[in-house]
């Protein structure tokens, strides 16, 4: 009993401290890193955010959604056109997040009450239409040669480099949509999720609207996607019709079922994954980074069917059958008395 209450006590303390190491190798991180170093991590919090969306909804909601760039794409160019024109950054970020919702909202309102193929149908239409209209509409959007700006520098009275700054704000921008998602995914709302997700007919004898906890589902999700176009923006400084790419939203389901399905956590590992997959097989041969990347996803789903954020999970089931076995006694009596076995004669064998 003793034992128990200490090992969940140094669990109840364990996330806390390792949240706090975390957080203080995060703030330090740029500091003593190079340039390079620090695009990358920060590219990784640009598609964590947008895992983290695609979690809400496919993770958490259970619902098939493939158009998840389309949202990013939207967010990238409203934060495009806001700095071209002046826009003031809060109110840049607010419209990207905006905008993007409201279009997640209105297919969602006509799709929500399809199932299966017909709602992936539905949902891969957002980029193969999103493509082309971004290309058409040139006088916005740039055309098919994209849109390129230069913004999020750091203030006068900041000495940080540009690399450093923008870090700091993608960082601290996914910081706050991770702790406002956690907390709502841990409540009533996420409740309803697991629930529509599990049986519908179960959320509807308990008074939830599954047509409207989908609806909210992809609202969220179209949402924290167009916040991350914002931090994609800030971080690449250009977009294109290419982000909104089906491509793009193939990639990402790939990398949220390898980071971990209906997981905070998931959705940061498979952000790791995304970028850093094609950077190390960029290195040993750029032609061949889609098959590693199938082959990757493969070993993951036969050894880690529950994405990498399962792998503490998994070790420490095995660590425990193994410490079970060892402490089995032997079926034979002999070995588990320590006396010799006799035969129906009375002999020893």
């Amino acid at each position: 009993m003793a034992g128990a209450l200490v090992r969940l006590r140094a669990a109840r303390w364990s996330r806390p401290a390792l949240a706090l190491v975390v957080a203080v190798l995060l703030v330090l991180l740029p500091l003593v890193s190079s340039p390079y170093v620090n695009y990358q991590v920060t590219t990784m919090a640009v598609f964590a955010v947008a895992l983290l969306g695609l979690n809400v909804v496919m993770g958490y909601a259970g619902q098939v959604s493939l158009g998840q760039s389309a949202f990013i794409g939207i967010g990238a160019y409203v934060a495009g056109y806001g700095t071209t024109h002046g826009w003031p950054l809060l109110l840049t970020f607010l419209l990207c997040c905006l905008l993007p919702g409201v279009v997640g909202m209105l297919v969602a309102l006509a799709a929500a009450r399809l199932r299966g193929l017909a709602l992936a149908m539905v949902t891969i239409a957002l980029p193969i239409v999103g493509t082309p209209v971004a290309k058409r509409l040139s006088d916005v959007t740039g055309g098919s040669q994209g849109l390129t700006v230069s913004w999020l520098d750091p203030p006068s009275w900041v000495a940080l480099a540009d690399d450093q700054w923008r870090y700091y704000v993608v960082v601290a921008i996914a910081a706050v949509v991770f702790l406002l998602t956690r907390n709502l995914v841990r409540g009533r709302v996420g409740r309803s999720f697991a629930i529509v997700r599990d049986n519908e007919a179960v959320a509807l004898s308990m008074g939830i609207s599954p047509y409207r906890t989908k609806v909210l589902a992809f609202t969220l999700a179209s949402t924290i996607g167009g916040a991350s176009g914002f931090l994609y923006l800030a971080v690449v400084q250009y977009t294109s019709p290419e982000t909104l790419s089906f491509g793009t939203s193939i990639n990402l389901v790939v990398a949220m079922v390898i980071g971990g399905s209906g997981s905070i956590a998931g959705a940061v590992l498979g952000a790791v994954y995304y970028v850093l997959v094609p950077v190390l097989a960029g290195q040993l041969d750029a032609s061949r980074t889609a098959l590693l990347s199938g082959a990757f996803l493969l070993l993951v789903l036969f050894v880690l069917p529950g994405g990498l954020v399962s792998l503490p999970r998994r070790v420490q089931q095995l660590l425990t059958r193994r410490r079970r076995r060892s402490a089995t006694p032997s079926d034979d009596p002999g070995d588990r008395t320590g006396t010799p076995v006799l035969t129906s004669d009375g002999r020893t064998p």
